[in-house]
């Protein structure tokens, strides 16, 4: 039999959910998925753990055109809910840090439970379905594939967006909205690496490997007397006026940063990458618990005959200690009048450059932007032009930070839906 009540494209964390929630309510669900194993990119997140959501979940955790959109899902399905279902198949998990919570085992364990709980709706789940065609005509929706055609009265994207090429993903979601007259908010890469302008290259490139805890946040717009790319602070930050309207209190982060022979990465970077536009430049506080200046000033009178490197070695990795001190004399800290020494700490506790760009969809973790919800329920995911369409996951404009955000709201999401699809 090739008709059912709902067609799910896309077998990841949010199809899925979405499917075992409507076979559950007695639906006939196919879930059509085109590689050949369902769940790759929970396999993979975590380390293969799964960092399957978060404790700390909030609507201001998400990004989206419309900040509200995803508050409804997330309150009716919640990251205690999500918890709830794991304990009760036996999965140990455990909080690494900052509300993050991954199996202590493989993120097979995740996938099985989806699976398991899609056998409890009788939902049939095929892989290696590549989609040829879409239609819609008299209610009901026919999808052609390279094994036949199924027809639904209702139709959900779940194929997400086009983070880790590699793995499959592409824009799919984006094309069969477009299709019913649905716009797309433009995707960009999310939760990524970015990388430094020529002048700075040689700078981070031999820091490579290098992390420390910082408080990384976005300046609009660097002061014009700064060369692009020089690792020095001079002057103050001057907001521009439309970036400041686009960026309304964009957040700061508190994590490690990571050196790489591109540019910057770590935890606190991918978390700012996801507000950071071309033009913007990152902030950076490497000695956020300590007052430099005063560090400094007091390391003068105590330890007078002292090379600044020395110094900063205490309470920076010796490399990256060196890396400062090699921009200023080596004469001992006597030398350095108090004006030098606050340059000193501004440039630690201000590091400013304007990234060149970033690693792209290939290195990034998911995709900002997407399906604009402008066209879809918040209390459904159905569309509000199409009857019968839904989207969820990352395939809409909504995108969570780093850390658990993006499964709970595929979680979230495709518990909504999965709950108001239609007969």
């Amino acid at each position: 039999m090739n008709s059912f009540d709902v067609i799910i494209i896309g077998a990841g964390a949010a199809g899925l959910m979405c499917a075992a929630v409507a076979g559950q309510r007695g639906k006939r669900v196919l879930v059509l998925e085109h590689a050949d194993e369902v769940g790759k990119k929970i396999l993979i997140s975590g380390g293969g753990r799964c960092n399957f959501t978060n404790l700390n979940v909030l609507p201001k955790c998400y990004i989206s055109k419309n900040t509200h959109f995803a508050k409804s899902a997330l309150s009716r399905y919640t990251q205690h809910e999500f918890i709830a279902m794991v304990a009760r198949y036996g999965i140990a998990y455990h909080e690494k840090t900052l509300g993050q919570l991954f199996c202590d085992g493989s993120a097979r364990a995740i996938v099985a439970m989806l699976l398991a709980e899609c056998a409890l709706g009788q939902v049939d789940v095929r892989t290696q379905h590549s989609i040829t065609n879409i239609a819609h005509a008299d209610g009901m929706f026919s999808v052609s594939t390279n094994h036949g055609a199924f027809t639904a009265e209702n139709l959900v994207l779940a194929t997400g967006g086009p983070a880790i090429p590699k793995m499959g993903a592409t824009g799919f979601a984006y094309d069969v909205a477009r299709q019913f007259g649905h716009k797309i908010v433009e995707p960009r890469p999310a939760l990524v690496p970015l990388t430094t302008p020529p002048a700075l290259l040689p700078f981070v490139q031999g820091l490579a490997g290098i992390a420390v805890e910082a408080v990384v946040g976005i300046s609009p717009h660097c002061h014009p007397e700064r060369s692009e790319g020089s690792p020095r602070v001079k002057g103050s930050v001057q907001g521009d006026p439309s970036l400041k309207l686009r960026m309304t209190s964009p957040p700061t982060f508190r994590e490690n940063i990571l050196f790489t022979h591109r540019g910057f990465s770590g935890p606190a970077i991918l978390q700012i990458s996801s507000y950071w536009r071309h033009g913007d430049s990152i902030t950076m506080d490497m000695l956020p618990n300590v007052d430099v200046l005063a560090y400094l000033k007091t390391h003068k009178q105590s330890r007078p005959k002292v090379a600044l490197k020395t110094i900063l070695a205490q309470v920076l990795p010796a490399r990256l200690a060196q890396a400062l001190a090699e921009q200023y004399t080596t004469s001992p800290m006597a030398t350095f009048s108090d004006k030098a020494l606050a340059a000193i700490a501004e440039q630690i506790q201000r590091f400013q450059f304007t990234p060149s760009g970033s690693e792209g969809f290939n290195k990034a973790e998911v995709t900002i932007g997407g399906i604009d919800t402008d066209g879809f329920s918040s209390q459904t995911m159905e569309s509000r032009t199409m009857k019968g369409l839904y989207a969820i996951g990352e395939a809409m404009d909504v995108t969570g930070w780093l850390g658990g955000y993006n499964f709970q709201w595929a979680w979230s999401s495709g518990w909504v839906a999965g709950h108001a699809l239609s007969t």
